[in-house]
């Protein structure tokens, strides 16, 4: 059983809506501060301009000038999804445009590390390119790009990530992230970020009369939308409204069967029907999946998938992930087991004081799944969380994953500041980060963490809340609000799909599928009868004769052999 603090979500705003929208939704998106119908307006039309991006019409002259003299490009590529998609894009797009003589590479995070490391510049030196472009990555990338630059190679840096006190001396940089930037959707991933570039891009070839003149059909960018969903799901970046917006047209494409064929065959490959498909199934089915790839062996086999327009190559890209993936697995529960092991005074301790900042080594860890891992234990004690694997010898690796309330990069800005060689480099968002550190420190590290954590967290951000929306009427199950729900989507990070809380008496439950609970409950005061099931869940620690359940809820369909009724998708359960 799950016990936690459940807290109904404040109704922030009055919501200006139409009286069309169900009661129930109006009540939803007023929690999630929409304000007026413009706030849910998803048409392409009502995307942020691209002129609002500080130093873009830079960006668009040094690629046009690449374009015109057929110089050749090269996109270094971030070893993750959203990596792997802003790679995809990038030339997918650069070609619709031109580009002659572009190509790609990964860093592998085991010989190069992470972004444009001057281990992985002299890779790109044997392709002799003109401009480099970093695709989510690069921001931090000192030491790389001007090493770059000094052998005559320009170099284009396209990222979201928190730039440090030292920017790159790229040619342009393009982060909506930067201090001087006013492009106010700051929440854009990676691959909105190259996508945003090709809109500029575009507008600037067509003013020019370039597609006429070089007999190139006009590309229709929208149609490259999937990627920027797949990418800025998998990336767990806020969807505010213009990242909803672009990941809604993403699917749209997907439902369609118009995606990329390497998404159409991850997608199936992970059992997902594409007419039925959400945000949700981008981040559990197909971001994994790909992410297997640069964790384990090398990111350049999702790329190829994202890049293939062959479908019978799309599959066998996604078959050889999948094995991949499943490897991902069975290391990463071995990790687990050990992680919980190591914190099993907390886990079998009710009353133990659990750090208010967790840091845990294993020399035999994977370097590539300690991100994974972290996310895991951050949600075990809901604390800030970092996990470290031997990098080699004398060094550590870590990954960090943090809780709402407590901005991870700055906690590490903090250290650095005040232990200046504790640390020896890092870099992140305000939830997820990474560092090194030498071995020999590792316990004065996780010391301090645990003292800056303490410092700059509060009590009430470290208690495990279960944010609901509430409970509803029994005539409020229907499938009228199911399926307005839905349709209300994407529903992702910051936005989050609609979780309500409900009393209920447990007519029947047995486990399917090996370690699911499959639940029929009855409403409190009504005769209703409803489907449940709570996946990855048992019942052996359900005392006898006990009936009656509080639960939080998402609500779905079960669409058995053709017929369609609602079934709710347990979260937790608390014996009443």
């Amino acid at each position: 059983m799950f016990n936690k603090k459940i807290v109904e979500r404040h109704v922030s705003v009055d919501a200006n809506l139409p009286d069309s929208i169900h009661p129930v939704l109006k009540r939803i998106y007023a929690s999630r501060n929409v304000k007026c119908i413009d706030d849910i307006d998803y048409s392409l039309s009502s995307l942020v301009s691209f002129e609002k991006l500080s130093s873009i019409n830079s960006a668009v002259t040094l690629l046009q000038e690449m374009l015109k003299l057929k110089k050749r490009i090269l996109v270094v590529a971030d070893f993750d999804t959203d990596g792997a998609t802003s790679c995809a894009l990038a030339i997918r797009g650069l070609t619709a445009m031109g580009a002659k003589d572009i190509t790609y590479i990964v860093p592998n995070r085991f010989e190069h590390g992470y972004g444009l490391s001057c281990e992985i510049v002299k890779v790109a030196l044997e392709y002799e390119p003109d401009l480099i472009i970093t695709v989510d990555n690069g921001i931090s990338s000192v030491n790389g790009v001007e090493y770059a630059r000094n052998q005559g190679v320009s170099v284009l840096i396209t990222d979201h990530h928190l730039p440090g006190n030292e920017l790159p001396n790229a040619n342009v940089i393009i982060n909506p992230q930067l201090i001087d930037d006013e492009f106010p959707s700051k929440n854009l991933a990676g691959v909105g970020v190259i996508f945003y570039i090709l809109l500029a891009l575009r507008s600037k070839l067509k003013e020019i009369g370039w597609f006429e003149k070089n007999n190139i059909v006009f590309p229709n960018l929208a149609n490259f939308l999937d990627l920027v969903a797949l990418g800025t799901v998998a990336d767990l970046v806020p969807l505010d409204k213009n990242n909803r917006t672009m990941v809604a047209h993403g699917l749209k494409l997907m439902r369609k069967n118009k995606s990329k064929v390497g998404i159409t065959a991850l997608l199936r490959q992970a059992g997902r029907q594409l007419e039925n498909l959400t945000a949700s199934d981008l981040g559990y089915a197909v971001a994994p999946r790909l992410n297997a790839a640069g964790r384990l062996t090398d990111m350049s086999l999702g790329i190829e998938c994202l890049l293939t327009d062959n479908v019978e190559d799309a599959i066998k890209f996604a078959e050889r992930l999948n094995k991949i993936n499943l490897e991902r697995r069975v290391i990463q529960n071995n990790m687990e087991k050990q992680a919980l092991s190591i914190l099993s005074e907390y886990v079998e301790n009710v009353s133990a004081e659990v750090p208010d900042g967790i840091c845990i080594y294993n020399s035999d860890w994977h370097q590539g799944v300690v991100g994974i891992l972290a996310s895991k234990i951050k949600d075990t004690f809901n604390r800030p969380v970092v996990i470290f694997a031997k990098d080699d010898e004398k060094v550590l690796k870590g990954s960090a994953r943090s809780i709402s309330g407590l901005h991870i990069k700055d906690v590490f800005d903090e250290i650095a500041r005040l232990h200046p060689d504790l640390i020896l480099a890092f870099g992140g968002h305000a939830m997820a980060a990474g560092l090194t550190i030498k071995k020999s420190r590792f316990v004065e590290f996780s010391n301090v963490f645990n003292q800056m954590v303490k410092k700059n967290i509060s009590t009430e951000d470290m208690e495990d809340i279960c944010l609901t929306d509430g409970e509803l009427s029994n005539s409020d199950f229907s499938m009228s609000l199911v399926q307005a729900i839905s349709d209300a989507g994407p529903w992702g990070q910051s936005f989050p799909e609609p979780l309500f809380l409900g009393k209920f008496k447990v007519l029947d439950r047995y486990i399917v599928g090996k370690n699911h609970l499959k639940l029929k409950l009855q409403l409190v005061n009504d005769n209703t009868t409803l489907d449940a099931i709570a996946f990855n869940k048992n019942d052996k620690d359900w005392p006898p004769n006990q009936d009656n359940i509080i639960s939080t809820y998402r609500l779905g369909i079960n669409d058995f052999q053709g017929h369609h009724q609602i079934q709710l998708l347990i979260e937790h359960i608390e014996l009443h």
